[in-house]
């Protein structure tokens, strides 16, 4: 596809600490399974809820030790977005298989491309974050996804799967990722037609009862349907 051109980010971005952890060679509690790693949809990181968090008359926990030494960037996330990164966070946990030496959970991250979830960042980080546009005609967040999902492509190896926990029915995140992952890119079919509530609501259920979602690749699929029932109560 065709990018619409934007000024070039400036300096270089910061390299992905989840490409940098040691590789340890330990038993494999799933011998034989690929990698198989969730990328989470960000949570708007300019947004009120995450004003919260950089006041500094906010005297509940999570900002008190944001504040003093940062936090990690899935509690951020889902502190600002609540229920529907909330399921995502607790799925990706519960079922990721990272390659070795990596992580199973990563959260598309503006500016930053693809971040570990339990990544810690500070104030100022979540500042810059919030001024990056999801916006692929803006080079700060397209050229960081695109130079982390190359990087990601590599280490998951032919076998290796990723699983888009966000939006398909728009290509802010989809296309880029499908132009680099290919076939490799899977996503639950169980989304399409549902909103974000419905869709945490139903993550969290997979997770309770230790069950995971069936996912299909994402070239070629259909991205808009019927809404689906209700989760039952």
């Amino acid at each position: 596809m065709t990018w619409i051109q934007m000024p070039p980010a400036q300096g270089r971005f910061p390299r992905p600490v989840w490409l940098e952890r040691p590789v340890v060679f330990t038993d494999d509690p799933m011998p034989g399974l690929p990698p198989r790693v969730f990328l989470l949809s960000p949570a708007r990181a300019g947004g009120e809820r995450m004003g919260l968090l950089l006041n500094p008359r906010a005297a509940f926990a999570l900002a008190s030790e944001f504040q003093q030494k940062g936090a990690a960037v899935g509690a951020l996330f889902e502190f600002a977005s609540g229920l529907y990164f909330r399921g995502k966070l607790a799925y990706a946990r519960a079922f990721g298989r990272g390659p070795r030496g990596g992580s199973g959970a990563l959260a598309i991250v503006p500016g930053r491309g693809l971040m570990d979830v339990e990544q810690r960042i500070t104030a100022e980080e979540l500042r810059a974050i919030g001024e990056v546009p999801v916006d692929l005609r803006d080079a700060r967040y397209r050229e960081a996804l695109v130079r982390d999902a190359e990087l990601l492509a590599s280490r998951l190896g032919k076998r290796g799967e990723a699983v888009l926990l966000g939006s398909i029915a728009t290509g802010k995140y989809a296309d880029v990722l499908l132009d680099i992952l290919g076939d490799r890119l899977l996503f639950p079919p169980s989304f399409v037609g549902r909103g974000d509530m419905s869709r945490g609501g139903l993550l969290l259920r997979c997770v309770r009862a230790g069950m995971e979602l069936p996912y299909a690749p994402l070239r070629g699929a259909i991205r808009h349907g019927p809404r689906p029932p209700r989760l039952p109560r």
